[in-house]
């Protein structure tokens, strides 16, 4: 596919030196942005939510991606199914809330019907006109990992997404997602580009000073640290975390946990990177107390010091604790606006009020998001402006947002720019 703007694209990753930010244009032009979307959230695997969205037959959900309204359900027999959100008669669009149950999917305009299978079912007045069979909906690729949806809208999805499957479900099936439920639900405009929100999100070196709340429970050196830039009673404490994160992963591990670091990002099509991290001070959550949020363990969690398991894709990150999940993921909106959906998982049993405070549960990652949407905006109007030239990432601290501006790049090439 020919994308307008691709030669300029191509221009501009050229221009991308190893170990810098990109050059401007690729978080502020709109040919990027078009670029972007068509290669990194229709040709590739993106997260688009988890089962829980989606909990009973005929529950809908709906995720627009520019120009492209996906429709999610889960048919009468309890299967996932994905289709594009429009009708096989004259196009309109069939499902307009982000949620809703149904029993058909019946268009508004001349009431075609179709399944939840997405098989056209009722055409009035046309039934002997036309092969229903030829006119079902036009499905997209779905994928339940563990608990977690992946979809992936062009035809020929990556194939290593079996891949993915096979290191990524050891690490998401012990803790129940698939039937867990949402205790809470945030959308969070972020005034800036999708690659600005990801490259924010795969460092902590800006954490100690923006993140008060965060660093109660994280310890940001697990991200990345200058070994020189220590003072000796830090280097103390890193060598005390260090033991402690040595002990707890053979213990769990031990146990059947998985939890050592997964790298998979440059020379892979659909990217993944997980570990099992200590929790701060041997804490249990990511709450302002450490503890557990819940009452209730998640899935097959034997107790509440089963650490951070941190997860992340190309427009997702994701922590699942013992006792609670938060499961984020982005979808571009322009060049300078990027949708932030997350949700809080709980055990399905958990009773809010009873089981879990809702405040307490979502304080830390609430008040995390926003400082993040704060310091992406800022992000943004820099790179807007004329002063900004491409700058230097440290190969400590910033080593992850390198790693992740070099898949951008090599799946850019790879398509053909």
């Amino acid at each position: 596919m020919n994308i307008q703007g691709g030669n300029f694209v191509g221009s501009l990753i050229h221009e991308r030196k190893p170990g810098y930010t990109l050059p401007a244009e690729l978080y502020t032009s709109q040919d990027a942005f078009e670029v972007d979307l068509e290669i990194f959230f229709r040709r590739h695997w993106i997260v688009a939510g988890v089962e829980a969205d989606v909990p009973e037959p005929g529950d809908i959900k709906t995720l627009e991606i520019g120009k492209t309204s996906i429709i999610i359900a889960r048919d009468d027999d309890g299967r996932l199914q994905a289709f594009h959100n429009v009708c096989r008669h004259r196009g309109a669009r069939l499902i307009t809330e982000h949620k809703t149950s149904v029993g058909r999917l019946v268009c508004p305009y001349h009431q075609w019907s179709y399944d939840l299978d997405g098989s056209l079912v009722y055409a009035s007045q046309m039934n002997n006109e036309i092969d229903r069979s030829c006119h079902s909906l036009r499905p997209v690729h779905i994928r339940s990992i563990a608990g977690l949806l992946m979809i992936c809208i062009d035809e020929n999805a990556p194939a290593d997404i079996d891949d993915f499957e096979k290191l990524a479900t050891p690490r998401l099936l012990p803790f129940g997602l698939a039937e867990a439920k949402i205790a809470h639900e945030e959308v969070l405009i972020e005034e800036g580009n999708w690659k600005l929100s990801v490259d924010n999100n795969r460092e902590c070196y800006h954490c100690e000073g923006s993140h008060p709340e965060l660093c109660r429970t994280l310890n940001g050196l697990d991200i990345g640290f200058d070994p020189g830039a220590l003072t000796e009673e830090q280097l103390e404490e890193w060598n005390k975390h260090s033991a402690e994160v040595v002990q707890e992963t053979a213990r769990w591990e031990a146990a059947g946990f998985p939890s050592s670091l997964i790298e998979e990002i440059t020379g892979r099509t659909t990217m993944l990177r997980t570990q099992r991290f200590v929790i701060a001070e041997s804490g249990e959550s990511h709450t302002m107390d450490s503890k557990a949020a819940s009452k209730r363990l998640m899935g097959e969690m034997p107790e509440f010091r089963m650490g951070d398991t941190h997860m992340h894709t190309h427009n997702s990150w994701h922590h699942f604790f013992a006792d609670h999940a938060v499961v984020s993921y982005i979808i571009p909106l322009s060049p300078s606006r990027t949708e932030l959906r997350s949700l809080w998982l709980v055990h399905k049993d958990a009773k809010e009020g009873f089981d879990y405070d809702l405040n307490n549960l979502i304080t830390v990652w609430k008040a995390t998001n926003q400082q993040d949407a704060d310091l992406v905006k800022l992000a943004q109007q820099g790179v807007e402006t004329t002063g900004y030239v491409p700058g230097p990432l440290s190969r400590h601290v910033e080593r992850l947002v390198d790693l992740n501006l070099n898949w951008y790049i090599e799946r850019l090439r790879a398509a053909g720019y």
